[in-house]
């Protein structure tokens, strides 16, 4: 027997295990003190009422002999479809319901649509990135190449024409920085991969957070980005779903490569391997994109922002470089005093009792920074953010 070795190339802890293991460590250590985790890419408001309202409808059909619903199709529900083809819509983006894949969450598609590709072809990865990105590829082999982000790009990697590559990702809003990128960014990616014949996976899990009208909430609104890119996408921010686990993918018709086209292979693929997403988790899905669902969940998304407002004053207060936190979740800071990422996470946890994220742990280019996030209680933000303010006009003030 033989095993893919190509898992010796991986780190031994995903980031989120190593910084789980140091805080364990340290509340151990300290069970008297209180820890406010700003680190945590996990929602904390609970699911909006017309979700609910829906799940707890479909789980009485599902007791009925009238209502019940065993296998679905895996494509996902027509009525599910129908309501994220409408969304498209409101962003004169045109997908057809057959281009759409209901599926159990982005994380598993953004591992699950390599199996499209062959382990030969090169994956360009910006870097600051999503760890998931780079642990998928190098879990089947392939080469990965990177375009770094940094200050002053605004951690917007722009392509380079003089680097080759099959398979580019992009995520934006960005996780971990909190950019987004233009719609005249955007044009220059869907032209660099048309020449490069690639394609670009394009993980929009965080576009409901954006707010600058500028920034794309779909890839499609791009022209052209219908014969490059495979957008991947996902009810967990948009809608609190971390628990529910539902998202989608979107493959267009027309995208094809060596004549094969990508959206009857990938039905193929989840027809074999895939048995869709639970009646009732789809039935809340589509509650949330009603007129009065979306009305709910921007509630929440507001939150979210507020909670971002928060943190960023604290950063503007202090003289702190950072990006993200308006059109995101997360803020990007620079680390003060020249710390290194994990020494900012020591020197937070430490001082102040909050959690955070090592900016290294999402790349070289990460180093140097640090990620927060705005997903946490409202109460604790702002208790956080005093801490974090009087610890830091004290030692960098």
């Amino acid at each position: 027997m033989k095993l893919n070795h190509n898992y010796s190339s991986l780190t031994a802890n995903y980031l989120f295990t190593e910084v789980a293991h140091k805080v364990n460590a340290y509340v151990e250590k300290h069970p008297e003190k209180e820890i406010i985790r700003l680190g945590i890419g996990d929602v904390t408001q609970p699911l909006v009422k017309c979700a609910v309202e829906a799940m707890q409808q479909a789980s009485q059909e599902m007791g009925t002999r009238e209502g019940f619903h065993g296998y679905g199709p895996e494509q996902g529900y027509a009525f599910l479809r129908q309501a994220i083809q409408a969304r498209y819509a409101q962003w004169n983006a045109a997908v057809d319901q057959t281009e759409i894949f209901v599926s159990d969450g982005a994380k598993s598609d953004l591992a699950n649509i390599l199996g499209l590709f062959d382990v030969d072809n090169i994956v360009l990865v910006p870097d600051p990135v999503y760890p998931v990105y780079v642990d998928d590829n190098q879990m089947d082999g392939r080469k990965i190449v990177y375009v770094h982000g940094n200050r002053e790009n605004s951690f917007l990697p722009m392509p380079d024409p003089t680097i080759q590559a099959d398979i580019i990702y992009l995520c934006s809003p960005n996780n971990p920085t909190g950019a987004a990128y233009t719609k005249r960014q955007l044009e220059s990616w869907v032209e660099y991969a048309r020449a490069q014949d690639a394609v670009i996976l394009y993980d929009a899990a965080y576009e409901s957070f954006i707010t600058q009208a500028d920034c794309p909430h779909s890839i499609y609104e791009i022209d052209g980005a219908k014969e490059c890119a495979i957008e991947i996408c996902s009810f967990s921010k948009i809608a609190g779903f971390t628990g529910t686990r539902c998202g989608y993918t979107v493959v267009p018709l027309c995208l094809e490569r060596q004549r094969m086209r990508l959206n009857p292979m990938w039905r193929r693929r989840q027809t074999t391997k895939f048995n869709g997403v639970a009646y009732v988790v789809q039935r809340a899905a589509a509650a949330v994109l009603t007129q009065q669902g979306l009305v709910q969940i921007q509630k929440n998304l507001d939150y979210y922002h507020n909670n971002a407002r928060v943190l960023a004053d604290v950063l503007h207060r202090a003289g702190i470089w950072y990006c993200g936190g308006e059109n995101s979740p997360y803020l990007w800071m620079q680390c003060p005093g020249q710390m290194t990422s994990w020494q900012f996470f020591d020197w937070l946890l430490e001082n102040c009792g909050i959690v955070g994220t090592p900016g290294a742990g999402f790349g070289a280019c990460g180093e140097g920074y640090f990620r927060l996030s705005a997903f946490g209680n409202a109460e604790q933000t702002e208790i956080a953010a005093q801490a974090m303010q009087q610890k830091l006009m004290e030692c960098f003030g």
